[in-house]
């Protein structure tokens, strides 16, 4: 189901950043291409993982969800709303702070409403900060957050809720699977 995903993942380059072995893969970096082929499995394995009953948007945090939240959508017909890294001061945006193991920054929800059903799909996770800075925002403004799936899970998050991912890896000087959901 998600061969071409874990074929790519053992497959991709490393790239040493200090310290931090970084993998560098089409699904959480758009390079060198994203193959239709890979985000289609990955689209296909966060429907079967998701209860889209009643749900009345796929939220995608910018960027690299962008893909995946449209994938869903064009097969699922449901609408993607897309957490930005700016700020538009449309009425009744909400900010989110995000911080993870190497970054702190801001993020904005516009279109979203008290009572509005979502699905949160993401490409990677590995510390937890930007889901968890996402659902408290949402929790905030009323928003029932029925399911949260990421394409890979790295490392050992804290997230605040339950949630599924398709494939979880460890990064050395190779990208090694440890586990898969589907």
């Amino acid at each position: 189901m998600i061969e071409h995903l874990i074929e790519s993942l053992i497959t991709c380059p490393i790239v040493k950043k200090g310290e931090y072995n970084y993998f560098v893969h089409p699904i959480t970096d758009g390079i060198p291409e994203i193959d239709p082929k890979v985000l289609r499995e990955v689209a296909v394995g966060m429907i079967r993982k998701l209860d889209l009953t009643n749900v009345r948007y796929i939220v995608a945090a910018e960027a690299m969800a962008i893909p995946i939240g449209t994938a869903i959508s064009l097969m699922t017909d449901i609408p993607v709303n897309i957490i930005r890294k700016r700020s538009y001061g449309l009425p009744g945006e909400q900010e989110v702070i995000q911080q993870t193991g190497y970054s702190k920054g801001k993020m904005y929800i516009n279109g979203l409403s008290r009572g509005d059903r979502v699905v949160i799909v993401d490409d990677v996770i590995s510390t937890g900060g930007t889901i968890n800075g996402i659902l408290h925002t949402l929790n905030m403004m009323g928003v029932e957050v029925a399911g949260i799936c990421f394409a890979i899970k790295k490392g050992t998050p804290e997230v605040t809720m339950p949630y599924h991912y398709l494939v979880a890896i460890e990064v050395t000087d190779t990208v090694k699977i440890v586990d898969r959901e589907l």
